[in-house]
């Protein structure tokens, strides 16, 4: 292990343990595609939240929880990959059960939607891990 590596992980503990939650360097595995520090969110989380809000609540309900016409986005970030979420998006998908059939239209050219798609993972994400509430998050520096 070099040096430069074993500070970052030092950092990292020290940020975790101040309440801390940053995007980690490294291994992709462990990354995370968003900062949370005391609760406050970076910009990129924050447009997340923002675009999630114009463009997936009246489907997804408040804040990724799901609604009676559509799942729960933040339990599903919880089992899914980021390009599974990003496929699902762009390309849509139909699931048939025997009671119901959902259709997740897609979203690929929708701009304001594919444009953002890193922001909408980053705070749906971050809801996911439960270091993020319910509610407009508050940023960094506010």
């Amino acid at each position: 292990m070099n040096v430069l590596a074993l500070l970052s992980g030092v950092i990292a503990a020290l940020a975790l343990g101040n309440g801390i939650v940053l995007a980690a360097e490294g291994n992709p595995a462990t990354q995370k595609p968003y900062t949370v520090v005391d609760g406050k969110v970076d910009q990129k989380t924050f447009n997340g939240w923002r675009r999630y809000t114009e463009s997936c609540l009246r489907c997804h309900g408040p804040d990724g929880a799901g609604s009676s016409y559509a799942p729960s986005l933040v339990d599903s970030a919880k089992h899914m990959t980021q390009d599974e979420f990003y496929e699902i998006v762009v390309n849509g998908r139909t699931n048939v059960g025997a009671a119901s059939e959902n259709v997740m239209p897609p979203f690929g050219e929708v701009e304001d939607v594919v444009t953002y798609l890193d922001d909408i993972w980053g705070y749906l994400k971050a809801r996911a891990d439960g270091v993020l509430d319910r509610g407009r998050p508050p940023r960094v520096g506010d």
